[in-house]
């Protein structure tokens, strides 16, 4: 596979990608900007409760950079900020100011810091200051550059600035006990314009993007059909009844050092770099080749190729790495099919995929066997914790790993790779690389509920080619293999 021709595919395929999420992302700003302002074209948030049982709620932003998605007030300092405030049974203060200011006026006094709100369900999230002083009545302070007081509903606006600033509300006369319902809103008068250009640029990444991905594909798709295919170089016979049409193979190296696995995680850098960007173009050309399903009912050949290459890249990398720890013989820079190499991966070319699967079983199909993925290879899952019940990531390892750290203790110590530990650890990895064939559209058969353990798989005719190289050989391995 010509590696010109796979970068240009892989960059055209980021490219288009990217261009159509900033396409959608300059439409839903021209959108908004036609839908979503008031008749005085403004953008609003609904009103909320906010309160606090100090004396003052204080919210502040600072404009020396460019405010975070969780600020309580997302002020754009190119714009007019409107606030309405109201405080049922008490004359409303609401104030604009500069934080040194508000700092120095609330000196001692117990008052909230709304430091975020979350959203579904809204909920404020405090800082309590406390104190016991009384600030002098809000109303009778110069330091306010913009303020508004009254009974009722109080609206203030303020054309931001740079610098540090603080949204104060309070009762006019400074006591305890602020219950405030608040909106905010902006009228900045740039989405319009961002939008647009959003728009232009997504139209331009589209174009360049579409029209790298076919020269690449096209180029690709003629090299091989002038090509011996890879099938005739590696031979496989037909699926025996029940095995799955993608095979994961892996063959236990009889001279696996016992001390080489501590290092292995920095050899595989290189490897790591390499795959993170072949993945991401696997991620978008797989989404190219789902429309093509959805459309034709056939998976494009050179997208097939190309994303099984990688698919059989990662997985010799895993194989010599902390998936297995199968081997010392250093991976192979490439896609395609070894026979030197004693881990491979093969999926039969399907000529016909269905075209409404393609929408389903990536994602709701699949939920059964992503849970088990992720106990064999480890993931995460959100959960509610904290004071505030907010939503956190917890991640951690999976039985795969756990079972290769204790073959790596057993190897380190006796010089011996279990061969049963090893038939466990393939079966796993065997299980998960089915799932991923399966989510990646590359076959439309669902991935049996099944524990093929052992390095052979079903479907293969025969395993890998054992290693010919013995202790202290050398050649194209860069790491050599120890003796024991």
């Amino acid at each position: 596979m010509r590696v010109g021709r796979v970068v240009l595919a892989s960059v055209g395929a980021v490219v288009l990608i990217s261009g159509i999420a900033v396409g959608v992302g300059g439409g839903a700003l021209v959108w908004a900007n036609a839908n979503q302002r008031d008749s005085a074209g403004y953008f609003s948030t609904p009103t909320e409760q906010f309160h606090s049982a100090g004396r003052a709620l204080v919210s502040s932003v600072d404009f020396s950079m460019q405010p975070g998605p969780s600020s309580w007030i997302s002020l754009n300092p190119l714009g007019t900020v409107r606030v309405r405030v109201s405080i049922a049974g008490a004359s409303t203060f609401v104030g604009v100011a500069r934080t040194a200011a508000v700092d120095r006026y609330l000196a001692g006094v117990a008052y909230d810091e709304v430091k975020s709100v979350s959203i579904l369900p809204l909920r404020a999230n405090y800082r309590w200051t406390s104190g016991s002083a009384t600030p002098a009545p809000p109303t009778g302070q110069d330091f306010w550059a913009a303020s508004a007081s009254g009974t009722g509903t109080q609206q203030l606006k303020w054309h931001s600035e740079r610098g540090r600033w603080s949204l104060v509300v309070m009762r006019s006369d400074a006591g305890s006990g602020v219950v405030a319902r608040v909106s905010v809103a902006t009228n900045t008068g740039l989405v319009l314009p961002v939008g647009i250009m959003l728009l232009v640029g997504a139209f331009i990444m589209v174009l360049l993007g579409g029209s790298m991905l076919g020269i690449g594909m096209i180029g690709l798709e003629r090299r091989r059909r002038g090509e011996v295919p890879p099938t005739a170089q590696r031979e496989y016979a037909p699926p025996v009844s029940g095995a799955y049409p993608a095979r994961l193979d892996g063959r236990l190296d009889p001279f696996v050092s016992r001390w080489r696995w501590l290092f292995k995680w920095l050899l595989v850098l290189p490897h790591v770099f390499v795959l993170a960007f072949l993945w991401l173009a696997v991620f978008s050309l797989s989404v190219v080749a789902g429309f093509m399903i959805l459309f034709t009912g056939r998976y494009p050949r050179s997208i097939f190729d190309f994303t099984v290459g990688v698919m059989r890249w990662t997985w010799r990398v895993s194989f010599y790495s902390f998936s297995a720890l199968g081997t010392d013989y250093y991976p192979p820079f490439s896609l395609e099919s070894d026979d030197t190499y004693p881990a491979s991966f093969e999926v039969d070319y399907p000529e016909h995929l269905s075209r409404g699967l393609v929408l389903v079983k990536w994602w709701l199909l699949a939920i059964p066997h992503y849970i088990i993925v992720g106990l064999f290879a480890g993931g995460g899952v959100g959960f509610a914790s904290g004071l505030h019940n907010d939503w956190r990531f917890a991640a951690g390892g999976g039985a795969i790993g756990l079972v290769v750290c204790v073959a790596g203790v057993l190897l380190l110590i006796t010089g011996r790779y279990p061969p049963a530990l090893f038939e466990f650890v393939m079966g796993m990895n065997r299980w998960c690389y089915r799932v991923f064939a399966y989510v990646l559209l590359l076959r439309d058969e669902y991935p049996p509920f099944r524990f093929d353990a052992g390095g052979v798989d079903p479907g293969s005719a025969s395993p890998p080619a054992p290693a010919t190289r013995g202790p202290g050989s050398t050649g194209s391995d860069i790491t050599g293999v120890a003796n024991q």
